[in-house]
């Protein structure tokens, strides 16, 4: 399996490589239908996306629920170093501005 180029991630969300570059930076936000394209793209639901760096390993007893989680665990584990790290900093980005949200919700809320 070849590496996923940024050129290909872009194809893949429908955007200009630069744009898509500028998203992985963090220099442009990254919008809810790319993250949709982005799952889809690796088979993945948007809530694995958005919470894969929290779900640390496999589970030890994996039940038949688990069977689809546990096939494209091991898919991402089969990307090129470099698949990951594109994959994982779009995962960090869309983390990291949930919680940024849900931070600021939180606290306006408490005001």
């Amino acid at each position: 399996m070849g590496g996923y180029t940024q050129q290909q991630m872009a194809d893949l969300i429908h955007t200009h490589r630069t744009g898509y570059s500028k998203m992985e930076n963090n220099q442009q936000e990254i919008p809810v239908d790319a993250l949709v394209l982005v799952a889809k793209g690796f088979g993945m639901s948007v809530d694995e996306v958005i919470y894969f760096d929290e779900k640390n390993g496999v589970p030890n007893a994996v039940s038949l629920n688990d069977k689809a989680a546990l096939e494209q665990l091991q898919l991402i584990n089969e990307l090129d170093e470099e698949e990951k790290s594109i994959l994982l900093k779009l995962i960090e980005t869309f983390v990291s501005k949930k919680r940024f949200k849900d931070y600021l919700q939180k606290n306006i809320a408490a005001l």
